[in-house]
């Protein structure tokens, strides 16, 4: 059953974008931005990993979020063909008095078309002779590199936000729980083209059909309940702007784990109506959600915000 719901107003066609993202649309180039809940400076703090690609171009962006709430701390890299020396780095800023230190070894990154590197790198932001986050497969060599021990306290991946571009079908592959495999999800309008007077649309995950919505142009904002392996899955949709925008135009796909267990009045899993509270207060409030997870040493999932943009 499909649940009508709001607009998330800091997720509305009016917002005004970050800079990554902001870039990214104007460029027409993929972006995957991933945000972790993680301590520095005593602290829980957020540390924003965005990784983005056009045909010539990979780039890396790590910010640290600062005393008010800000991103005031952010190392930039572009991954140019003929900037070898780029691959590898260092970067150093101080948060309340601690140095930070950002490290990456991309040198030998195979990201397989991808728009995050599969394989052969990592990228790590250490204090106080930790290592808060640590990204990729070459984790000894990060360690040896920072000279810097693990963490007592894990970084929990409070949520992901990607950009896609496409025609009529849209992919991407993620993880909804750190510790499980990837899933390839697809979503794509049925019918001939979204101009036609009635499309449907299908939002596959791992091949098979999730989510399936007939009457699209009347039924653009929606959302609804699945099982994957078992877990339950929130899949939320607004696609008015394919539908009814001209030029340039993006849908905005949420993939949300929940608990199965029964849920209380203000749980995720509960139906929105068209008068509820904004989504982000209701359903992804993660923000609040990771912090209590995060003291509490555990982790339900994370939101993945896709952006599919329609280009003509």
């Amino acid at each position: 059953m499909h649940h009508p719901i709001g607009v998330p107003a800091c997720f509305s066609s009016g917002e005004k974008p970050d800079d990554d993202s902001a870039a990214a649309v104007r460029s027409g180039q993929n972006l995957l931005m991933s945000v972790y809940q993680t301590k520095i400076a005593g602290q829980c703090r957020v540390i924003t990993v965005t990784w983005y690609k056009n045909l010539l171009i990979h780039g890396l962006s790590v910010s640290v979020q600062g005393p008010e709430g800000d991103d005031h701390y952010c190392c930039k890299v572009e991954l140019k063909p003929w900037l070898f020396w780029r691959k590898e780095g260092l970067k150093n800023f101080v948060v309340d008095g601690k140095s930070v230190d950002v490290v990456w070894d991309l040198k030998a990154a195979k990201f397989n078309g991808e728009t995050e590197p599969q394989s052969n790198y990592y990228v790590a932001v250490a204090c106080d002779q930790e290592v808060v986050l640590l990204l990729g497969d070459m984790k000894k060599d990060a360690f040896r590199r920072t000279s810097c021990r693990p963490a007592l306290d894990d970084p929990i991946l409070v949520s992901r936000k990607e950009h896609v571009f496409g025609k009529k079908k849209f992919a991407t592959r993620t993880k909804f729980h750190e510790k499980e495999a990837f899933h390839d999800i697809s979503i794509e309008c049925c019918n001939g083209s979204l101009g036609q007077l009635d499309p449907d649309m299908e939002i596959r995950i791992d091949g098979n059909v999730v989510v399936h919505v007939k009457h699209l142009q009347w039924k653009f904002r929606g959302n609804e309940s699945i099982f994957v392996n078992k877990a339950r899955l929130e899949v939320c949709w607004d696609v008015h702007n394919w539908l009814f925008s001209p030029g340039l135009r993006n849908a905005l796909f949420i993939f949300k784990p929940t608990s199965s267990s029964p849920a209380s009045p203000s749980s995720a899993s509960m139906p929105l109506s068209p008068f509820a509270s904004p989504l982000t207060s209701t359903l992804l409030s993660s923000t609040e959600a990771s912090g209590e997870e995060y003291n509490a040493g555990k982790s339900c999932g994370f939101c993945l915000f896709l952006y599919a943009w329609k280009v003509d």
